[in-house]
């Protein structure tokens, strides 16, 4: 169910609002104030029931991945920790008075990004081209490539070991030195062992295995010496 908009944007003589203190130059104030939110508001509120209870704030929620994405924050590291740090986060989400608390659970990220899906990513986007006007349409392109998935690992002794016997292989192919094995199989299967190797049952056969990779990238470097 939609919730209904919050009314702390009056004026209060004892606590002035985020907008008056907060400066009008910040780049997170100037956005908040350059998005369309109503916009938001129409093309998702099909994605909500009639019955049940109150959601939280569709701008809260939209804010919320635009941080999330911008700063390449975790769900837990955004509600927990910077947004009660922030109060330009909480002005951006449609907060008139400073909070203290968190503004959702961090699994509440995950319940409004799962019925929206592909189409929440594509919104933003659209929204923010017409938020820049003529920039949108200039040769130069800033991209962001923080949330793409790159072709990178964790490097373990294993895998770097691994590493080095192909190199070695490689390198007496170029030069035409003959090997008296190439460990290709092997090494192969002995990376396999170190799956899982912090379970306990598997632990003694992936130090072995560690060991012997160990063995056959330093016979491999001696041989080309």
């Amino acid at each position: 169910m939609i919730a209904k908009k919050r009314a702390d944007n009056q004026l209060n003589f004892m606590c002035p609002s985020l907008r008056e203190q907060r400066n009008p130059n910040n780049g997170l104030y100037l956005l908040a104030e350059g998005i369309n939110w109503v916009y938001f508001e129409e093309v998702f509120k099909d994605c909500y029931s009639d019955k049940g209870r109150p959601a939280h704030p569709i701008r809260l929620m939209v804010s919320l991945l635009i941080l999330k994405q911008m700063y390449n924050l975790s769900d837990e590291g955004l509600v927990e920790h910077q947004w009660v740090m922030n109060p330009y986060y909480q002005y951006l989400g449609g907060y008139g008075l400073l909070r203290w608390g968190r503004p959702c659970a961090a699994s509440d990220l995950v319940h409004f990004r799962d019925p929206i899906g592909q189409q929440s990513v594509e919104k933003i986007l659209k929204q923010s081209i017409e938020l820049h006007g003529q920039q949108a349409s200039e040769d130069v392109v800033s991209r962001d490539t923080t949330v793409q998935q790159k072709n990178i690992t964790f490097p373990t002794d294993a895998k770097l070991q691994k590493k080095v016997i192909d190199r070695c292989v490689k390198l007496a192919g170029e030069h035409g030195v003959e090997l008296r094995q190439s460990y290709k199989r092997v090494a192969k299967r002995l990376i396999r062992e170190q799956y899982h190797r912090r379970h306990p049952s598997r632990a003694r056969q992936a130090a072995k295995a560690r060991r012997r990779l160990q063995s056959i990238a330093g016979r491999l470097v001696r041989e080309l010496h």
